[in-house]
């Protein structure tokens, strides 16, 4: 979190900041993998893994066609490593970390605080003790609504975290969410690259 603010408040070096970011993040999970492995026990099956993608699917179209109708906060820039100045390193290796961050570190990092942690801690604060994908009105609603806030198109992003709540709620398994919100951010990374909309980054 402190990294993500300091990119913004130097947008200079916000790509640097990302890779860094990226790279610790990826490296905590690892560490760290003990602590969570209970929630990822187990493989889900096609049925469920199909309906994950589906609904990575339909959280991507929703960023992307929504986008000129629907209230933002802030005004990004996006991220656009041509704007960037990167010495020695390619703009090919800070897309592919970009891609990379956003496909694999943050579902994994995400998911786990927001669907895992603090979904269940609304409901108990020795939240261990709860199980995964149990539903209250009040945890399910104010995640889902701080997801949003999160980011910078908000609508989007309470739509994005509902679906990803969902199911997590409906499969009592996280992996359906960490995947969905894969294929919703590596859709977007693919649909940025080939459209040139850096503003969706």
């Amino acid at each position: 979190m402190l990294l993500t603010g300091l990119g913004q408040v130097v947008p200079s070096l916000s790509w640097q900041i990302y890779v860094v970011k990226t790279i610790i993040t990826g490296i905590l999970l690892f560490h760290f993998r003990k602590y969570y492995k209970k929630d990822l026990d187990g493989c889900i099956d096609l049925p469920k893994a199909i309906e994950a993608v589906c609904a990575g699917l339909l959280v991507l179209a929703t960023w992307i066609f929504l986008e000129d109708f629907l209230p933002k906060a802030g005004n990004p820039t996006g991220f656009n490593p041509a704007e960037f100045s990167l010495g020695p390193v390619s703009e090919k290796t800070v897309l592919a970390i970009r891609i990379l961050g956003a496909a694999l570190v943050v579902p994994f990092m995400e998911e786990l605080f927001w669907r895992s942690f603090l979904m269940r801690y609304l409901v108990n604060s020795n939240f261990q003790a709860v199980r995964l994908g149990t539903f209250t009105w009040f945890s399910f609603m104010a995640v889902t609504l701080l997801f949003g806030l999160e980011h910078y198109r908000i609508i989007q992003g309470i739509m994005a975290g509902a679906v990803f709540g969902l199911l997590v709620i409906k499969q009592k398994h996280l992996a359906g969410a960490i995947i969905s919100h894969a294929v919703t951010n590596l859709g977007l990374g693919i649909y940025v690259l080939t459209t040139g909309s850096w503003h969706l980054w």
